[in-house]
Formats: C-alpha cells, structure tokens, sequence
C-alpha cells in the first residue's frame, strides 16, 4: 500500500505552497519535507522561488519554525515568504480581540486630557481644545472635534477619524499629520479624515467614501457611517 503523504507541494503565480497535513506529527512532516526537497537541484542562476507554508490546524512553537525554515532555505533555492495557520495561541487571540473591540466612552475630554485606547474608540461627547485622543485603530466622535486625535497610532495607515463636527487642532494617523490650516477654517460636519495615498497626505472627505476607500469596515462601522 502506497504510504500516506503528509506533504503537498502546489506551484502557483507566486511560486510554491506547502500543504503540511496536521493530523501528522512534526517530526514526520520535517522528514518527508526534507525528502521531497532533495530531488530539487536548482541551477546555479535559476531564482530563488517564495514558499509559503500553509499549517492547516497546527501550532508552531518558535523553535520548530525556526527549524522548518532552516529546511526549506537550506539549498538557498527557496525563501519563506509566509506560514499560515488556523490556530493562534490564547494571548494572541486576546491581544486581537482587544484590537479589534470598540470601546464605548460617553464624556468630554478636556484641555489637557488623553484619552488613550486599544482598538476603535467610539467617543459620545466634544474634545475641547487642548484635548486630545489617542487609538491604535479607528475613532469614532460623536460630537466636536476641536483638540487632537491620533488614529492607527502603531502605524495603521488604513484607520479612519471621523467626527460630527470636525474642526481639529491637528490630525494624525499613523506616521501622517495634519494641522487646522488643511482643513476648512469654521469647520465642517459629519466628515472623516483618512490617509490619501495618492496625494500622501490626509484628507478630510464624506463619511459615504468609506464604503468604498474602507472595504473592510466591519458592520458596526457601516451603520455609523449610514446612520
């Protein structure tokens, strides 16, 4: 009976996926891995082909991936461009989940106050002048914006500010900033500021935009854009 093969090995437009079957042991699928690698001999000139390794339901520690790596760029004919996999650990599923979670705040945020949050920020209330709010995904005011808002502060260039009354001190999203003189000098209502690649700069522009600049708002945030 011909043995089971734990590993898949699929050419495409990118260069080569790695089916590694996760109902096998680690062990096993490095041998078959290291096996099926052998019998290709790359030419001295021929160019180096991206891998990306598709895990299925398994687990990676750091050392074993270190170790199918080490398999994989062995001959210096592959580079692994990126592995996959269906299962994170618990940490990391809390660390997304509280990146992604939008946090509800209903307050004023003051002269000389911080709001700072993890993921979206739906903020009920103004921040005044001297105020300032802080976020490494989306905000979400609803009221005026007269002090300073951050958005995708870990360098989320996608994240989106947006305001019922939009007439801020400064802008900044991500590594981009923007100043009161970009803007409309008596402000303007219901607007979102985003990152305008083309110009590299940011823009203040109609909530209805997101829905098409912003595919993968979720579906709370199209219903703030739509009301």
């Amino acid at each position: 009976m011909k043995p089971k093969q734990y590993v898949t090995i699929k050419g495409t437009r990118d260069g080569l996926t790695l089916f590694i079957d996760d109902r096998c042991s680690f062990e096993e699928a490095c041998r078959e891995l290291q096996e099926k690698l052998s019998v290709n001999h790359s030419k001295k000139d021929e160019q180096v082909v991206p891998v990306t390794i598709n895990l299925g339901n398994r687990y990676l520690y750091d050392d074993q991936r270190e170790q199918l790596e080490n398999i994989i760029t062995e001959k210096k004919q592959f580079t692994v461009q990126t592995i996959e996999s269906n299962v994170i650990l618990r940490d990391e599923a809390l660390a997304m989940l509280e990146d992604t979670e939008i946090k509800v705040y209903n307050r004023i945020v003051r002269s000389g106050q911080v709001l700072e949050v993890s993921g979206d920020v739906l903020l009920i209330g103004d921040v005044n002048p001297g105020g300032k709010v802080v976020s490494t995904g989306n905000i979400y005011i609803m009221g005026s914006l007269h002090g300073i808002a951050h958005a995708g502060v870990n360098g989320d260039h996608n994240a989106i500010i947006t305001a019922s009354y939009m007439n801020p001190s400064q802008l900044r999203i991500a590594d981009y900033i923007s100043r009161a003189p970009d803007y409309q000098s008596d402000g303007v209502y219901m607007e979102c500021g985003l990152i305008d690649t083309e110009k590299d700069k940011i823009i203040i522009d109609r909530l209805q935009v997101l829905t098409h600049k912003r595919k993968r708002l979720s579906g709370f945030e199209r219903r703030i854009i739509n009301g």
